[in-house]
């Protein structure tokens, strides 16, 4: 994997941790922020979400879901910037400096303080959810009939 292809697949995967990560979790993770400019101050949208039946099926337009996005940039030039789930506009804003900050020095310490966390409560949510289905999972079986 090349470099540049190595960064963005690692710098999407820290962004859409930031974005399932919940508004107050990431506050508490991150209360202070440094100084930055707002390259677009954090506004509300929405997005169509599309759908495939079977997934392999023609998409679909499933419904829309409203979405908040910013970018800004620290004083040191490194820009940040994110779309989360909701009207969460300090959510927003703290994932965009985290992105920020994960383009820099502080790249090691943001990763341990803030994504490692968020990594390992993310895995026991999955962890928790897949248990749960797994107990409702009901075991089909065919009996033989004699007459064939």
């Amino acid at each position: 994997m090349s470099g540049l292809t190595e960064t963005t697949t690692t710098r999407a995967a820290h962004l859409g941790l930031l974005a399932r990560a919940s508004g107050p979790r990431l506050a508490q993770l991150l209360p202070d922020l440094p100084p930055f400019d707002w390259l677009r101050l954090p506004e509300l949208g929405a997005v169509m979400l599309r759908g495939r039946m079977g997934a392999g099926g023609a998409p679909f337009n499933l419904g829309e879901m409203t979405v908040t996005r910013c970018a800004l940039r620290l004083a040191d030039g490194r820009v940040g910037q994110a779309f989360v789930q909701g009207r969460d506009k300090d959510h927003a804003t703290r994932a965009a400096v985290a992105d920020a900050l994960l383009q820099g020095a502080e790249a090691a310490r943001i990763a341990a303080e803030v994504l490692a966390p968020l990594r390992a409560e993310e895995a026991a949510r999955r962890r928790e959810r897949a248990e749960k289905a797994a107990a409702t999972r009901v075991e089909f079986f065919t009996l033989v009939r004699g007459e064939d």
